[in-house]
């Protein structure tokens, strides 16, 4: 095991947070995924794997600010027909709007090590603030010698409002599909930046 210092971390205000930069997103080592239900009684969980953006650290974390960009096509919740009719114009409309955008406009601290990422998230060509709770999970060096950071993060939206409004009536009452969705993410960024590496 390397016993190199991890330059990718500091402490501010009692806080272990990432040195200021430049992080570049690991679409690879990252996951973007949903969690819907459906017939009002299971959840079905789906995830997108084209995944790109860019981290930058503040000197002030409040300062940061993140964008990612989101191919749409490549969504999976593990059933071939369910995945078309996602992608189809009675969901995301893939064929006219192939890509999700989420860019920050605020970093707020708060209780527990925990942030709230500000931001506007853009489904299907409506945009529309969302706010993520947002932990840090920590910095380290990989075996290919490259400094990366990690993130976790979740919030709740309700699909509508980004026009995603397709649904079934059921005869005992209730929806085909729920409204509100649970977005969870798991994002790994490798240092960019001369001023993330020491």
């Amino acid at each position: 095991m390397s016993d190199r210092k991890v330059s990718v971390l500091r402490t501010h205000d009692d806080r272990l947070i990432p040195v200021a930069g430049v992080y570049d997103i690991d679409g690879s080592h990252t996951s973007v995924e949903f969690v819907g239900r459906h017939l009002m009684i299971t959840k079905v969980r789906g995830r997108f794997s084209d995944i790109q953006g860019r981290i930058t650290i503040g000197e002030e974390p409040e300062n940061s600010h993140v964008e990612v960009e989101i191919g749409v096509a490549s969504l999976s919740s593990g059933n071939d027909d369910r995945d078309a009719h996602l992608k189809s114009a009675d969901f995301f409309d893939v064929e006219h709007y192939p890509t999700i955008v989420f860019a920050s406009n605020a970093v707020r601290p708060q209780r527990d090590n925990t942030w709230e990422l500000v931001g506007e998230l853009t489904v299907r060509g409506t945009t529309r603030p969302i706010t993520l709770q947002v932990d840090f999970d920590g910095g380290g060096i990989s075996p290919m010698g490259d400094e990366r950071i990690g993130f976790s993060a979740a919030t709740d939206i309700n699909r509508e409002d980004f026009g995603l409004t397709w649904n079934v009536a059921l005869e005992t009452g209730g929806l085909l599909v729920g409204n509100t969705v649970r977005i969870e993410l798991a994002v790994q960024a490798i240092a960019a930046s001369k001023a993330a590496v020491a």
